[in-house]
C-alpha cells in the first residue's frame, strides 16, 4: 500500500511539473507575442507617419514645379518681348 501511494505521489509530483514547465512557456510564449506585436503596431504607427510625409513631400514638389512652370512661361514670353524690341530697333 505504501509503495502505491509513494507511486501515486511522485506521478502527481511528475505532473505537476510538467504541467507547471508547460504553463511558464506558454506564458513566456504570450509575453513574446505581445511585444512582437508591439513592434508590429509601432511599425505600422511609423508606416503611416512615414506616408503623410512623403504625400506632404509630394505636394511641395507639385507646388514647385508649378511655379517653376509659370516662371519658365514668363522669362519665355519676356525673351520674345525683347527679341521683338531687338529686331524693331534693327528695322529703324
Amino acid at each position: 500500500m505504501k509503495i502505491n501511494a509513494i507511486k501515486s505521489l511522485l506521478l502527481i509530483a511528475a505532473s505537476g511539473l510538467l504541467f507547471g514547465c508547460a504553463t511558464t512557456q506558454q506564458d513566456d510564449l504570450r509575453g513574446e507575442l505581445d511585444q512582437v506585436r508591439a513592434i508590429a503596431e509601432k511599425a505600422a504607427a511609423d508606416a503611416a507617419a512615414a506616408k503623410s510625409a512623403a504625400a506632404a513631400a509630394q505636394s511641395r514638389a507639385d507646388s514647385a514645379m508649378d511655379t517653376a512652370a509659370g516662371a519658365k512661361a514668363q522669362s519665355e514670353e519676356t525673351e520674345a518681348k525683347i527679341d521683338r524690341m531687338f529686331k524693331k530697333a534693327m528695322y529703324k
